[in-house]
């Protein structure tokens, strides 16, 4: 295949450029729109942390660590926010789209289509709608996306290298991604055994040893955790997710496959994977040689593994598959290039990648201005000052982790993890020993009145049904949240109840899983 060059030599300032503009938005957006409603629990546990708790051995916790000290940690230097938390995950995500559009840059065996298939790969990383959604908050996926493009980067290299360091550090990555979201397990073995496979240089023991201890020390949290309570943290990470995830969800089966398909409703899903899989095809026709093709073809390989993984998990939603989107962009890039070659001129690939860049950016604003009226941190921000306002410093309090996160209370045991409520089926024993409150239990202490205050987004039957109008002479509405305090006569303790609070989400809200 012959090399087009690139008849205008722009600088390398464009492409810099472009990526610095991605990331200027991307850490925009993280400051003042991004918000899940699911990464309350994320930020508190990391708040915890800060505090000298530890997940699972204190609390209950459903996700692999090293997010959460991850994100403890810049919550020790910079403060307890979720801006730092959100500005950590946009850095994160940033550097993914950068090594994402770096790789085509340095690799597309086509020199005069490398700085144009960079600046497309960009774009349909940066503008990718979950990319931006998810990859600026509290929870791993910022994390994860930098952590899982890395190892891909160090794991192309190995093959050619003799030394134990590369592989090593690809394991050590790989691995950090999947004990900050097992959502990300099946990156590392795939890694591995193309390594295995492709190797040209040095020994294929050595750098299986290297791969694997690195991805070892990069578990050394979890099994630090693990020595210390070995029966809680199989129960966080692996029980809770294989055996009672899908408690209270009758439907995950059918809503798996609704999310499967759901990528025939999104005009980005559809882009990228037409375009990723013309992209496999022309690669497979080309006359690239063998070491070159199968670099491309680790990415087909690394999306489809994560997609059966992702597809497996009950229940998975939409935004799960944000990680496959830096290695469907790689293969998406030489399937625009594919096209350009044969419908256009590829000495002059300005309009097709100008009508692909637009049509991505007009879904992400359409998707952006859907979702217009969703919730923010700033209506957490006036949650948590009406309940600091009207309970006593050391009051108890009903509400979500959203709220305990940022009015900064410390929820008692068993309240650290609103979704572990609906087990109701543990015996009693083994869920006092996982710090698990069922919710029946936490139902009868709302009515029977064991709290100074309840901030609650529940709706008007439910509140009703918990007694609340009865159980408080005062109510304030502070947006779709109401919040109780001033408890009647009947209800009050003398000496004061032991600390308890539960938490509540609006109807709808995403189970606290991903």
């Amino acid at each position: 295949m012959s090399e087009h060059q690139d008849p205008t030599q722009r600088p390398f300032f464009l492409f810099y450029g472009v990526v610095a503009l991605l990331a200027a938005g991307l850490v925009l957006y993280s400051q003042t729109i991004a918000f899940a409603w699911d990464e309350g629990f994320h930020l508190l546990t990391a708040q915890l942390i800060k505090a000298g708790r530890k997940p699972y051995l204190d609390f209950c916790f459903s996700q692999t660590p090293l997010n959460a000290y991850w994100n403890a940690g810049w919550m020790r230097v910079f403060g307890e926010s979720w801006r730092t938390a959100h500005a950590v995950a946009a850095v994160c995500s940033v550097g993914a789209v950068l090594l994402t559009a770096d790789f085509i840059l340095s690799h597309f065996p086509v020199s005069g289509w490398r700085r144009v298939g960079a600046l497309v790969a960009a774009a349909l990383v940066g503008l990718n709608t979950m990319v931006l959604e998810y990859g600026t908050i509290g929870q791993a996926y910022g994390l994860c996306l930098l952590l899982i493009v890395a190892a891909f980067r160090l794991a192309v290299v190995s093959p050619d290298r003799t030394g134990w360091l590369v592989p090593a550090a690809a394991g050590f990555l790989a691995s950090a991604a999947a004990n900050s979201s097992l959502l990300t397990a099946t990156v590392a073995p795939v890694l591995l055994v193309w390594i295995l496979i492709y190797n040209r240089a040095g020994s294929r023991w050595i750098k299986f040893a290297a791969f694997a201890t690195g991805g070892v020390i990069a578990l050394g949290p979890l099994v630090w955790l693990f020595t210390l309570n070995p029966g809680a943290v199989w129960f966080g990470i692996f029980e809770y997710n294989g055996l009672y995830r899908y408690v209270d969800w009758p439907g995950a089966t059918r809503h798996n496959f609704e999310v499967f398909i759901a990528w025939i409703d999104s005009s980005q899903a559809l882009a990228l994977g037409l375009l990723a899989a013309m992209g496999a095809l022309f690669i497979a026709k080309s006359d690239w040689d063998r070491a070159r093709r199968a670099e491309f073809y680790l990415c087909g390989w690394l999306a489809v593994a994560t997609t059966v993984e992702l597809c497996v998990a009950r229940p998975t939603f939409q935004r799960y598959f944000l990680f496959v989107v830096p290695f469907l962009a790689v293969l998406a890039s030489a399937g625009l290039y594919a096209i350009t070659l044969r419908m256009h001129n590829p000495e002059r690939p300005a309009w097709p990648v100008l009508v692909l860049t637009v049509l991505t950016a007009l879904a992400l604003s359409k998707s952006l201005y859907d979702k217009r009226d969703v919730y923010s941190w700033r209506d957490m921000e006036n949650v948590a000052r009406k309940v600091n306002e009207v309970t006593p410093a050391q009051g108890t309090l009903w509400a979500d982790e959203l709220i305990y996160f940022v009015s900064r209370r410390r929820p008692p045991t068993g309240m650290e993890l609103a979704d572990s409520h609906k087990l109701e089926l543990l015996p009693a024993k083994l869920a006092a020993s996982l710090h698990i409150v069922p919710k029946s239990q936490l139902d009868r202490r709302v009515k029977a009145g064991e709290f100074d205050t309840v901030a609650t987004f529940e709706d008007a039957d439910t509140i009703n049904e918990l007694g609340l109008p009865k159980t408080y002479a005062k109510k304030a509405s502070v947006g779709d949240c109401d919040v109780f305090w001033d408890r009647v006569a009947s209800h009050s303790k003398s000496g004061g109840p032991e600390r308890s609070a539960t938490s509540s989400k609006p109807p709808g809200a995403p189970a606290k899983q991903d």
